[in-house]
């Protein structure tokens, strides 16, 4: 697989000229499928490698959540702008890879999740008092029904809509053969100023009445 192969989304992640992390160069050539003069037996060491950096890559997070200094940590999460997409995708694809990997696991996700936001939250309060209730459910998306959403956005009724039903349609609306990304986003920025002049109006609007009812 060359750079130019590479989904748009991991081109900074996939850069050859990276620097080491948790996989040395050598390892995401490997699974990257640049390099494949490997023999069997090289494959299953390459692999074995691979697994053992990752399992201590996750017991260095202990060390690194306790005694990582937190101008340090700061300057970990705050990544140059043109790189800030990339960032993001990776924490996104290391939550990913943290709940598939889990599944299964002794401990539930949801649980290791709700203690980890827990201690967070304690560290930040310098109180082992600071208690936070954490909730995560994983609820699938079910049919909708498509002519009532349809309805809604024609009747401008956005506040009937549900979650369920714009993640739905969204992705229903991506799967169109007439659905363009390109031709979708420059619409849209064409039409962001207008919409920031309308919620200003709005806004101000509200005021205005506010000051009228409480003279």
């Amino acid at each position: 697989m060359s750079q130019d192969d590479v989904p748009e989304s991991l081109r900074t992640a996939a850069d050859s000229d990276r620097p080491r992390g948790i996989l040395t160069p050598s390892d995401r050539d490997f699974l990257l499928g640049r390099k494949t003069d490997y023999t069997d037996h090289s494959k299953k060491q390459k692999r074995n490698r691979i697994r053992r950096r990752v399992r201590n890559a996750v017991l260095d997070f202990s060390i690194l959540f306790e005694y990582m200094e937190e101008r340090d940590r700061e300057t970990v999460f705050d990544p140059d702008d043109e790189e800030r997409d990339a960032y993001t995708q990776g924490i996104t694809d290391m939550l990913a890879f943290l709940h598939l990997g889990t599944m299964g696991y002794h401990t539930p996700f949801k649980d290791m999740l709700s203690e980890g936001v827990g201690k967070a939250e304690q560290r930040l309060a310098g109180s082992n008092y600071r208690m936070v209730n954490v909730e995560f459910n994983v609820d699938p998306v079910g049919q909708i029904d498509v002519d009532e959403v349809v309805d809604k956005l024609e009747n401008e009724e956005f506040a009937q809509l549900t979650d369920e039903e714009l993640r739905a349609f969204v992705r229903l609306l991506t799967m169109s053969d007439d659905f363009s990304p390109t031709e979708t986003r420059a619409e849209i920025k064409d039409r962001v100023d207008e919409f920031a002049d309308r919620v200003t109006e709005s806004t101000e609007a509200r005021e205005r009445a506010v000051e009228e009812l409480t003279d």
